[in-house]
């Protein structure tokens, strides 16, 4: 049996007594919220004692009470109560030879698309959650910090759901973090997918706008989903229809949607409101169908990601070509018909 980690009191560099550590925000942590920043600081303590620390008040900000959402900017005190968190080498002894042969396998099916000193893009695959979560011990982000020590500072951007492939932005600079933020919630962005649908979608002339209002809502046992209700928020995603594909019977097309907004699973609530749910989509999708198209994986491929450069001004446009998957379910079906 393996032994668990064991932890000492702050500061966890100094064999001294438990005690108060306060820290000073710097230009790399500035921007983000008081909980986001304890819990990568405190690493191997309880998310629930977390955010019973900074609701209790024993955490504060400037010597002032603050709330989880708080946002954080340069030379901002944070005051930390004594909490025990585990040693670097303790942790480091945690990634076992095992994990770091995942990690690196995980790295080798996710190609970088684009790398620099401020950006990290990678072609995610389906499968593949963009972080560790309940029942999950590696994702993107944790197999990054294996396979890539040498990244100071590595967060994610956005997120794709776990079997979406494609285009996923990664920020190396704690100001290009904050600066595509800004761009997204502007919507400065442009987030273009590639899908396959279930059915022959009836397409007029130009571009089908497709809003909805979502609710998220969570199944018995703490699984999250969506639904279209009049009192959700206000989401938007235009769909273009591209080629239609026959075969006895039976019908599938290829769409490119592009996001306005960003909703949770917003797409494949979309599509399933339609009544063309997204092949493979084990949520919103059609199981009967899918098991007669053989359907393996969820048809959704984020192809396409534009923005400005958070340092440099320039516009980017990182794409990621359609995936095998795709075009051997399309070689299926006999008769393609193109759309314009």
């Amino acid at each position: 049996m393996k032994s668990e980690p064991t932890f000492k009191s702050l500061p966890a560099k100094t064999p001294a007594p438990a005690a108060v550590h306060l820290q000073t925000i710097g230009p790399e942590e500035a921007g983000q919220r008081l909980d986001n920043y304890l819990l990568r600081w405190a690493k191997g303590v309880p998310k629930s004692h977390v955010y019973r620390i900074i609701r209790s008040g024993e955490v504060r900000v400037n010597k002032k009470r603050a709330e989880p959402t708080t946002r954080l900017i340069e030379g901002d005190v944070v005051r930390v109560p004594p909490v025990r968190i585990a040693e670097p080498a303790q942790m480091a002894a945690v990634n076992n030879a095992q994990t770091k042969s995942r990690a690196q396998g995980y790295s080798d099916k996710m190609p970088i698309l684009f790398e620099d000193e401020a950006l990290l893009i990678v072609n995610k695959p389906a499968g593949l959650a963009v972080h560790g979560g309940s029942g999950i011990a590696l994702g993107v982000i944790e197999t990054l910090r294996i396979t890539r020590p040498e990244l100071k500072f590595i967060e994610l951007v956005h997120r794709l759901d776990r079997d979406t492939s494609g285009v996923l932005l990664l920020a190396k600079k704690r100001s290009a973090l904050v600066e595509l933020h800004r761009q997204i919630r502007e919507g400065q962005t442009d987030k273009r997918y590639f899908l396959l649908a279930h059915g022959e979608i009836a397409q007029g002339a130009g571009v089908m706008q497709l809003k909805f209002a979502l609710h998220k809502y969570l199944l018995p046992n703490g699984e999250r989903r969506v639904r279209v209700d009049p009192d959700g928020l206000p989401s938007h995603t235009a769909l273009r229809v591209l080629k239609t594909m026959k075969r006895d019977g039976a019908a599938i097309t290829l769409a490119e949607a592009q996001l306005k907004t960003g909703r949770t699973h917003q797409i494949r609530v979309h599509l399933q409101k339609l009544g063309h749910a997204i092949l493979g989509d084990d949520k919103y999708g059609f199981e009967d169908q899918d098991k007669l198209v053989k359907s393996k994986r969820l048809y959704l491929h984020a192809h396409l990601a534009g923005f400005t450069h958070p340092r440099t001004g320039e516009k980017m446009r990182i794409e990621s070509p359609l995936p095998a998957e795709f075009t051997t379910m399309m070689k299926h079906f006999e008769i393609p018909t193109e759309k314009n």
